[in-house]
């Protein structure tokens, strides 16, 4: 089992060459929910590949999102950005923010119902390893791909960036199949010490294959390039930290990696 703080270490990730990024907007449903992602592939890279699922932040399916997908693309997977929210809905101000993420958390099981639809339509795919499949997530959608991995989804491999790590319905033993990544800014408010102490005692009661990793300094929203206009806009507490952002990144690439390689 993988175990609790890992410090940080700026690492630098070069861009593929020759990358040929395609997307592409697409319709799916979750019962009478109309949902709304964006699909991206490398058209340079041949044959099937594993897929990836991306979910929002708090703000919706934007196009933060859909860039996290093309940069998964030109890693050589698939990826979705998906749709909680249905509808494509996304937030302008921190209370509908709340409101629409709110409305998914207090109904866990129309989400998991909206993710695996999402986690179908990827593995539809032409291009798509149907048995690959891995979910990274940021803000709400890093605490909504740690529940789907509470739920014990079959999924290969989760990465959670500052999401919340609070739930309800904690893992029991053995439930997890994903190998699962937390990145989270040592000076997120939003992420408490006895929070992460819970998260811990939780992974270890449950025998899942865990990494926690906490940024000394770093606050909320950190991968995010937009994050300072928000919080000063808002009076958030949300700082885009360049270095947590590309060490997390290298060490969910790391992951993804690994786990599909076996």
């Amino acid at each position: 089992m993988r175990r609790f703080l890992i410090v940080l270490t700026a690492l630098l990730a070069a861009p593929l060459a020759g990358a040929a990024v395609v997307g592409e907007e697409v319709v799916y449903t979750s019962g009478d929910t109309e949902l709304h992602g964006y699909i991206a592939h490398d058209e340079a890279v041949k044959g099937k590949r594993p897929g990836v699922l991306v979910v929002h932040e708090w703000w919706g399916h934007n196009d933060y999102a859909r860039d996290r997908a093309r940069q998964l693309a030109e890693l050589g997977y698939v990826a979705l950005a998906v749709d909680m929210y249905g509808q494509g809905k996304r937030a302008d101000h921190p209370e509908d923010a709340g409101k629409f993420a709110g409305e998914v958390r207090s109904n866990l099981a129309a989400a998991e119902a909206r993710f695996r639809a999402a986690m179908q339509r990827l593995q539809q795919h032409p291009l798509v390893r149907e048995d690959d499949i891995a979910a990274i997530g940021y803000c709400f959608g890093g605490g909504m791909v740690l529940e789907m991995a509470r739920r014990g989804l079959p999924l290969d491999a989760v990465a959670s960036f500052h999401g919340s790590l609070t739930t309800d319905n904690p893992a029991g033993p053995g439930v997890i199949q994903a190998e699962i990544l937390v990145a989270n800014g040592g000076a997120d408010p939003f992420v408490k010490l006895e929070q992460i102490q819970a998260f811990v005692a939780e992974m270890e009661r449950a025998g899942a294959a865990y990494t926690y990793v906490s940024y000394p300094g770093v606050k909320h929203s950190f991968t995010n390039p937009g994050a300072d206009a928000m919080g000063e806009k808002f009076d958030l507490p949300l700082v885009y930290d360049a270095a947590a952002d590309r060490d997390s990144w290298e060490k969910m690439k790391a992951l993804l990696t690994e786990v599909f390689a076996r």
